[in-house]
């Protein structure tokens, strides 16, 4: 499978829009739950009144909201969006940090948000997993049934994939669940792998 993935998507990045890695954190805290092409149709105002931290941590957050106000969840995400940027420049500098552990500790960033921040920006072999790579994994029988957490199918994923494609293999996963084994109605006669997918449709949470 990864071999049919290297060859038909090769180096792949995020569909994501952003000219920082302060505004890729910022696009990746709105995309929870939410499509990147929303996040990319409400960004590009964004960062055109707040760009970086500096600016965004001065922001009124109702100021906030009426830019993100199209996306799932726009209060919370408004409030995260300041606090997280406040937090950046009172603890370092207005730098988005590389280590998980201190992107974890920003208001709004939970794993898979510092994950695909650690992949993305600073290219560090880490496992993002979304509903579309968790569907994925469990369809295409990549992780057992009782992987029934994103942490577990991350850390079963991390153990059988090479280090040097686990970036890439994330943008894969995600971007086969998205185009091609959607939720509903997956594709399966268009699919590369239908020849050697099991279809493991129970527990894959559609």
């Amino acid at each position: 499978m990864l071999d049919y993935f290297r060859e038909h998507v090769g180096n792949v990045g995020t569909e994501l829009e952003f000219g920082s890695v302060y505004q890729l954190l910022v696009a990746v805290v709105l995309s929870a739950q939410c499509t990147d092409k929303r996040v990319n149709m409400v960004t590009p105002e964004l960062f055109r009144r707040y760009p970086d931290a500096r600016s965004m941590a001065s922001a009124d957050v109702d100021d906030v909201y009426e830019y993100v106000r199209s996306v799932s969840y726009p209060n919370a995400k408004a409030r995260h969006l300041v606090e997280l940027s406040k937090a950046l420049m009172e603890r370092f500098d207005g730098e988005v940090p590389s280590s998980a552990s201190d992107l974890v500790s920003l208001p709004g960033v939970g794993r898979k948000t510092a994950n695909v921040v650690q992949a993305v920006a600073f290219g560090k072999a880490t496992m993002a997993v979304d509903t579309h790579v968790y569907r994925v994994s469990h369809r295409l029988g990549l992780v057992a049934k009782t992987d029934n957490t994103p942490l577990k199918v991350e850390q079963t994923l991390m153990r059988h994939i090479p280090e040097a494609d686990v970036p890439n293999a994330h943008h894969w996963l995600l971007l086969h669940g998205r185009y091609v084994c959607t939720s509903r109605a997956p594709h399966c006669a268009e699919c590369g792998l239908a020849a050697v997918c099991p279809k493991i449709m129970d527990g894959s949470k559609l």
